[in-house]
C-alpha cells in the first residue's frame, strides 16, 4: 500500500477512503475502534497528497491509515485510558510515539480499544465494552492491545501501534493470526515513563505480516536523549532485507517452562512447528531458561508499579477501579522495601541468567499463549489443565516471564486449533538483537504461509 501511493497508484484520501468504508462495515461486529475521527483523517490525507504533488520527500509510511491505543495521548482526540474517569480527556499534546508516526507520514483515524488502564489481557472496559474476536465473536480477543489486533485482522488498519507489560503485544496478535512484537525495552522509548529506569513495559508495532512490522518499526524507533534506557541506533534500519541464510542457527524448543500448564489445543499446534525450524535448515534442542523467582520478580515489579501509578486514585475512589486493578493496587501498597529489593536482585539474576542461556542458543521458542481464547464474558482463566490460577494474569505466564527479563519477543501466526481459533508461536531472541528477531520469525512465516488467512467475520 505504501509502495502503491509513493508510486502515485494510489492516493493517501483513497487508501483512507477505502479503510473508512471497511470501519463503517464491520467495525459495528467486533467494537475494536472505539473513537473515529474522520474529518480530521480526511484533512491529513488531503495534506499528505498535496505534499508529494509538490515532490516533497515522503515517510516510509506516507498517506498509510492508522489508529492508536487508547492508552497513547492523541492531540485534539479523546484518550480514555478505558476508565470512566478520563471517558471526556482530550489531552493537548501528542505522545511521542504519535509523533514519531506523524512525521513518518501516517494518518490518524481514531484510537483502537485497549482494557481499563491496560490491565489485563482481555479487552473490556466500561467506557466502550469488550472487543471481540473476529474468528469467534463469542470469544475474547485478548489485550491489553486488544483493539489494534481485531482492527489488524478485520483489514480496518493497515498497521498499528501497541504496548506489552505482561503480554499486550504478543497475546492478541496471537489470539487474531497477526504479528506483534516486543522489542527491547529503549528500542520505543517513552520519555515520560514513571519508572524511567524500568524494563517491565515497553511499545511496540504491529501488523499483519513480519515485514509490515519492520516497515512499522523503523518509523517509531530510534534514540531519544529523554530516556535513560534509549538505544542508540535508528530506526532506520528495520527497513533492512529480512531475508538471511537459517541453516545451522541453533534453536533451543521449551520444555515445560517449569510447570506452566498450557492447554493440549494450543500444545498440539505449537509442537507441531518444531519441524517447520528443522526444514529451515535449523538445529533444535529441547532446552530452556531456569526461569526461577520470575513469579515474584515480575508480579512484585507489576503492583508496585500499579500502586505508584494508581495509588491516589485508590485512595480517593477505590470503586473507580476495577476490582482486579484495585486487588494489584492494595498488593502494591503492601510492599515494603525488602519486598521490591528482594523483586530486583531476583530481576537481574533472571536477567544473567537468559542471556547466558542465548549465548548458547540464536533464539528460543515457546508458546505466546497457555489456552485459547475463552469466552468473552469471562473477565479471566481460573485454571488450566485443572491447576488452578489465583490472579488474572496467571495464565500469562509464556508471555511475562519474558517480559521480566527484557529480550525481544515476536508472536507470529502459527496455525488454529480444531475449532478454528488462531494460535501464536513466540519467537525470542539475544538481548538488543531485535532484527534478528525480525529475520528468524519472517523465514518462519515464509515457511508457513498462515499469516494472512481472513478471519470468518468478514
Amino acid at each position: 500500500m505504501a509502495a502503491l501511493i509513493r508510486a502515485k497508484k494510489l492516493s493517501a484520501r483513497e487508501a483512507l477512503a477505502a479503510h473508512l468504508k471497511q470501519i463503517e462495515r464491520v467495525n459495528p461486529k467486533v467494537n475494536a475502534i472505539v473513537t473515529l475521527v474522520p474529518e480530521m483523517a480526511m484533512e491529513a490525507a488531503k495534506r499528505a497528497d498535496e505534499a508529494q504533488a509538490r515532490g516533497e520527500t515522503l515517510g516510509p509510511l506516507h498517506g498509510l491509515p492508522t489508529a492508536h491505543k487508547d492508552l497513547v495521548e492523541t492531540k485534539g482526540i479523546r484518550t480514555t485510558y478505558g476508565s470512566p474517569l478520563f471517558k471526556d480527556n482530550i489531552p493537548k499534546e501528542d505522545a511521542l510515539i504519535v509523533q514519531h508516526i506523524h512525521q513518518a507520514g501516517a494518518i490518524t483515524l481514531g484510537k483502537t480499544n485497549t482494557p481499563e488502564f491496560g490491565a489485563g489481557s482481555q479487552t473490556f472496559n466500561r467506557v466502550f465494552g469488550a472487543t471481540l474476536n473476529p474468528w469467534d465473536t463469542t470469544k475474547t480477543c485478548g489485550g491489553s492491545s486488544g483493539g489494534a489486533a481485531v482492527s489488524l485482522a478485520c483489514r480496518m488498519l493497515p498497521v498499528a501501534d501497541g504496548s506489552d507489560t505482561g503480554g499486550s503485544l504478543r497475546n492478541p496478535a496471537a489470539w487474531n493470526n497477526v504479528v506483534g512484537f516486543r522489542p527491547t525495552p529503549g528500542r520505543v522509548v517513552s520519555p515520560g515513563a514513571a519508572f524511567a529506569w524500568s524494563t517491565l513495559s515497553t511499545s511496540g508495532p504491529m501488523a499483519r505480516t513480519v515485514s509490515d512490522v519492520a516497515l512499522f518499526l523503523s518509523a517509531i524507533a530510534g534514540p531519544d536523549p529523554r530516556a535513560p534506557l534509549s538505544i542508540q541506533e535508528p530506526g532506520s534500519r528495520f527497513r533492512a532485507p529480512l531475508g538471511r541464510e537459517t541453516k545451522g542457527l541453533k534453536v533451543a524448543w521449551f520444555k515445560d517452562l517449569g510447570g506452566v500448564p498450557i492447554d493440549p489445543a494450543n500444545l498440539t499446534v505449537i509442537q507441531a512447528q518444531r519441524k517447520v525450524f528443522e526444514s529451515l535448515g535449523c538445529i533444535v534442542e529441547q532446552a530452556e531458561p531456569d526461569f526461577t523467582g520470575a513469579e515474584f520478580a515480575f508480579k512484585t515489579l507489576r503492583a508496585w508499579a500499579s500502586a505508584q501509578s494508581r495509588g491516589e486514585t485508590y485512595r480517593k475512589d477505590p470503586g473507580s477501579l476495577k476490582p482486579t486493578l484495585r486487588q494489584e493496587v492494595e498488593e502494591g501498597l503492601k510492599l515494603t522495601g525488602a519486598d521490591v529489593a528482594r523483586a530486583e536482585v531476583l530481576h537481574g539474576q533472571l536477567w544473567r541468567k537468559v542471556q547466558s542461556f542465548l549465548t548458547k542458543y540464536d533464539y528460543f521458542i515457546l508458546p505466546v499463549t497457555q489456552l485459547p481464547p475463552f469466552d468473552v464474558k469471562k473477565e479471566y482463566p481460573s485454571e488450566i489443565n485443572g491447576v488452578q490460577l489465583p490472579t488474572y494474569i496467571d495464565w500469562m505466564k509464556t508471555c511475562w516471564y519474558i517480559s521480566i527479563v527484557a529480550n525481544p519477543a515476536i508472536s507470529v501466526p502459527a496455525g488454529f486449533t480444531d475449532k478454528g481459533l488462531p494460535v501464536g508461536l513466540q519467537i525470542v531472541g539475544r538481548y538488543g538483537d531485535d532484527f534478528s528477531v525480525l529475520q528468524m520469525a519472517y523465514a518462519y512465516e515464509q515457511a508457513t504461509k498462515v499469516a494472512g488467512k481472513l478471519p470468518p467475520v468478514l
